[in-house]
């Protein structure tokens, strides 16, 4: 198999990729971080121990950072689903609003299982009301965007979705519910996740669920 994804099944980023393979139908080889020797391959490919990483085996590339790894497949490995639209006009918009949901939802909404997992005496309420803070903030500038869109693009699916949905996903499990103060953000993230790329990395994490902080 030429490429080979180090991932854990509930990672947020991963689900991310995994939209993105799922979309476009790229064979490839799961490598789950988890497992003793897969984990000392990881690091030696990549110290700092964030996943996702790609090897790209027959091209002899290392690939971190999910937006790269996306990049790097419509580079490499195109397919029917154009996640980033060659016009650079549209193509901007994507990566801004792929920054937008890892910068403003992803990233807080991590605060919260990344505080969870802190030794006692070592946690950080305030931190963590923070980021829940900015999570609400941003998730209801998304809430008036989706007022009358179906992806984040409008009509066509793209990265910025690969993004959305686990942000919005673990965001509505963690700082939630929000169904009833964001309508149209969490009817979005049930086209996501009726999606049958996203739909498949759920199932794929449904095992491991039990594990997430409450």
């Amino acid at each position: 198999m030429s490429l080979e994804l180090f991932l854990h099944p509930l990672s947020s980023y991963c689900h991310k990729v995994l939209i993105a393979f799922y979309e476009n139908e790229i064979p490839f080889e799961a490598k789950r971080v988890d497992d003793p020797a897969v984990g000392r391959e990881w690091e030696r490919l990549w110290p700092l121990k964030h996943f996702p990483v790609l090897r790209d085996v027959r091209r002899g590339r290392v690939v971190p950072e999910s937006t790269i790894i996306i990049e790097y497949l419509q580079t490499h490995f195109p397919g029917r689903a154009q996640l980033i639209p060659e016009d650079p006009d549209l193509a901007w918009q994507v990566r801004f609003r792929d920054r937008f949901f890892d910068q403003y939802l992803h990233t807080p909404m991590q605060k919260f299982s990344g505080d969870h997992f802190r030794p006692e005496g070592k946690k950080d309420p305030y931190g963590l009301e923070q980021a829940r803070a900015e999570f609400v903030k941003a998730l209801g500038m998304l809430d008036a965007e989706m007022a009358h869109k179906t992806w984040a693009m409008g009509d066509t699916f793209t990265m910025a979705d690969c993004a959305a949905a686990p942000a919005i996903f673990y965001g509505d499990r963690f700082f939630g519910p929000f169904r009833g103060t964001h309508p149209n953000a969490l009817a979005y993230l049930d086209r996501l996740m009726a999606r049958p790329s996203y739909a498949r990395a759920l199932e794929e994490a449904k095992p491991f669920m039990h594990l997430l902080p409450k």
